[in-house]
């Protein structure tokens, strides 16, 4: 009895430490209190109260408040939370701010004075922020924004009334990358204007031309729902804010190198420079919180007040004078202090952390994945890592026959492209069933063993194209020969349970399905349509499919309408169970359809169907959770590490030591570490070392670029050289 208690106790604080939101204001480890006084500061949003008398602006993620004329500010809005973007209400009591204090950019708001802050939108995954006050006080538009494959994605506006709610949708992103927000309504409140990337394409471009066309100013009329183009040409229009009587509005635009505040009149349409000395805007990149920092208009309609240079500015528009609004802060911030753990440098091996395209027997016993260009078998669950050929091409993709001897798998060589190959798992030579070049991805295996089934796909500018024609799905009989084509689309193919056709995943972006066809291409069903789904793996016995969707992997029923049906993991229409925590990658099932496996970086994990659903035979009543770390798989690799002594000799040097810089100076390399670095005639050249003369030259460390984007196929596939 005493037993029983004591691990329902136990599982009831499993499931409150499961259910506990992460809170962001609470101390998270060890911090610093750090006091923080500036006259300066950095990307400053500000506003101004309707009756002119103060500005509220936000610096390192705490709003303040102060008088026009500047001087100390006073704290309204502190602690670990961002909060940014304020805005006062049309009748000066309240402001609004975007704040991350529960756990996600939503719009809040308080009183005038920092008192009874609240949340009025509760966006868990589509992030707000850049809001402003509808003329009546009712609303708040922001910018609610939105991602598909890519983190960054693009902005819409939407409308919230104060109370609460989910909003109302105002205007539609025409894709996924291009960008809007910075709204901003007219006096009367039937015109929302806002910026708008309107480049070409419908991809995200890095270091667009801000010289040309990247932002246009927009004109919403919530009357009659129509959009219209107001502020374009050369160098962009971003950041609009009407006047208080709605003559102008001003604007920001690029003109060549500088970043300038404009003047736009809307009755005539004409537009002139104000000052140019505005800090860079961001056109060129993703400005998820705005191109530029909020500014506001004084309501004499003849002064702007903004940010530019770590400064708040005051200038006229008629004389273009501009003056400095001073303002003094003092406070204090807490830093929790970084969680670091101690890095061993560069030691003889090196783990493995990616294991990438992991299957496993029919029966369990081994496990066959790519890692670090070639393929790997390991007897499970403790056997140590070997290679599975001594082949020089790298090598990709394998799967297993269903009597589990043999191995298909993809290769790529510089010279000779890719090809198709299997191989005995017990080892011997490889067999290479596919004659042309090309690239070949995703072999695998009919249940009868006598067909391959696999994708001929495209290279890139890294690894060429040449060789790419006729792409689609092919099989091939398992020992070589002719190459049958059964369509020219898809991806990930796998043989039906009868062999009697192939299933794929086809399309992209959100409009993903998974089809089958016969071999020969005819009589095409649509089996799921998913919009995030990455991998659809249907079990051997096709009573069960598999999915990753936003990383984490579930397993559901395979079921059979006659239509498609959607593939979620919010589906209610039936049972869908996530098995993964954090991730799973390279999904694939056991021979006899029980158990799920994948794995995340060098950890594989298994699931039985019994840990999944309560109503499959054999499964309790009580379901376990989700393992939380899996069956390390140990891939251990020697480091590739120079061999002998190097010697650079009268170098001038810069040691990074304070600002040291020996001016004739000698740097002795062993092997990948220096072992001396100082003055030629203090250090001691080793007899058997190589040494360059570096007379007249600087040396420096070395800078790194943790941060590359590598151009590889959707396999992975990479050059040898």
């Amino acid at each position: 009895m005493k037993k029983t208690i004591l691990l329902l106790s136990i599982s009831i604080l499993l499931l409150a430490a499961e259910k506990k939101k992460w809170d962001v204001t609470a101390e998270h480890g060890p911090g610093l209190k750090t006091p923080i006084e500036t006259d300066e500061g950095t990307w400053m949003n500000l506003d101004v109260s309707p009756d002119g008398r103060q500005i509220v602006f936000d610096l390192l993620g705490d709003i303040f408040i102060m008088p026009v004329t500047g001087g100390e500010a006073k704290l309204l809005r502190d602690g670990p939370a961002f909060e940014v973007q304020p805005r006062f209400s049309p009748d000066g009591k309240r402001i609004s701010f975007t704040s991350d204090h529960a756990g996600g950019d939503n719009i809040w708001v308080m009183n005038a004075d920092g008192s009874d802050a609240h949340a009025v939108t509760a966006e868990s995954f589509r992030l707000l922020n850049n809001a402003v006050w509808t003329p009546d006080g009712q609303y708040l538009v922001a910018r609610k924004h939105f991602t598909s494959r890519r983190s960054l994605g693009a902005g819409e506006m939407w409308m919230y009334h104060i109370s609460g709610g989910s909003g109302l949708q105002l205007t539609k992103r025409p894709n996924d990358q291009k960008d809007a927000g910075e709204p901003c309504f007219s006096p009367d409140g039937r015109y929302l204007f806002f910026s708008q990337d309107m480049s070409p394409g419908n991809r995200f471009e890095y270091n667009k031309d801000p010289n040309g066309q990247i932002y246009v100013i927009r004109r919403l009329d919530r009357v009659t729902g129509k959009i219209k183009n107001i502020i374009t040409g050369e160098g962009g229009a971003v950041r609009p804010q009407v006047s208080p009587n709605g003559k102008y509005i001003a604007f920001v635009r690029r003109i060549r190198a500088k970043s300038v505040l404009f003047l736009y009149e809307r009755s005539s349409g004409e537009m002139w420079p104000l000052f140019d000395g505005l800090s860079k805007d961001q056109q060129e990149t993703w400005a998820i919180f705005g191109v530029y920092p909020n500014f506001q208009w004084l309501p004499d309609n003849r002064h702007i007040i903004f940010y530019a240079q770590g400064k708040i500015r005051k200038i006229d528009i008629e004389s273009r004078k501009v003056e400095t609004v001073p303002f003094h802060i003092k406070t204090e911030f807490t830093i929790t202090r970084a969680v670091r753990f101690k890095q061993e440098i560069s030691s003889e091996t090196f783990p493995v952390k990616m294991i990438r395209q992991a299957v496993t027997s029919p029966d369990g016993q081994w496990l066959v994945f790519h890692g670090a260009g070639y393929l790997w078998k390991k007897e499970l669950p403790d056997g140590k890592p070997e290679r599975v050929t001594d082949d020089t091409a790298f090598e990709y993709a394998p799967a297993f026959s269903p009597d589990g001897t043999w191995i298909v798998y993809t290769t790529w060589n510089d010279q000779e492209t890719g090809a198709v190959r299997k191989i005995r798992l017990t080892g011997g030579g490889a067999k290479k069933l596919t004659t042309r070049k090309g690239f070949y991805f995703e072999p695998s295996f009919s249940n009868d063993g006598k067909k391959i089934v696999f994708r001929r796909g495209g290279g890139n500018f890294v690894i060429g194209n040449s060789n790419a024609t006729d792409r689609g799905l092919y099989w091939i009989a398992a020992d070589g020969g002719k190459m049958h084509l059964i369509c020219e689309e898809g991806r990930q193919p796998l043989f039906s349970n009868d062999g009697t056709r192939i299933f794929y995943l086809s399309g992209g972006g959100d409009k993903k399905a998974f089809k089958s066809r016969r071999l020969d291409g005819g009589d095409e069903r649509t089996h799921f349509t998913s919009k995030y789904a990455v991998q659809i793996v249907p079990s051997p016995d096709e009573k069960w499919v598999a999915f990753t969707e936003l990383f984490n992997a579930y397993v559901a029923p395979f079921p059979v309408t006659g239509k498609p049906v959607d593939l979620s993991a919010a589906s209610k229409a039936y049972p869908v169970k996530k098995v993964t925590r954090d991730a799973g990658s390279y999904l694939h099932w056991s021979g006899d359809s029980r158990t799920l496996h994948w794995t995340i970086g060098p950890q594989y994990f298994s699931r039985d169907l019994t840990e999944c659903f309560t109503f499959v035979p054999g499964a309790t009543d009580s379901l376990p959770p989700v393992d939380t770390t899996g069956l390390k798989i140990g891939l251990e690799l020697k480091e590739d590490i120079p061999e002998g002594i190097i010697a650079f000799t009268n170098a001038r040097i810069i040691t990074m030591k304070g600002d040291e810089i020996i001016e004739s100076g000698t740097i002795v390399i062993e092997r990948n570490r220096i072992k001396a670095v100082g003055r030629s005639d203090s250090i001691s050249v080793p007899e058997d070392a190589k040494v360059i003369d570096a007379g007249g030259k600087t040396i420096m460390p070395g800078l790194i670029d943790v941060h590359a984007h590598e151009w590889n196929s959707s396999n992975g596939m990479a050059p040898q050289e």
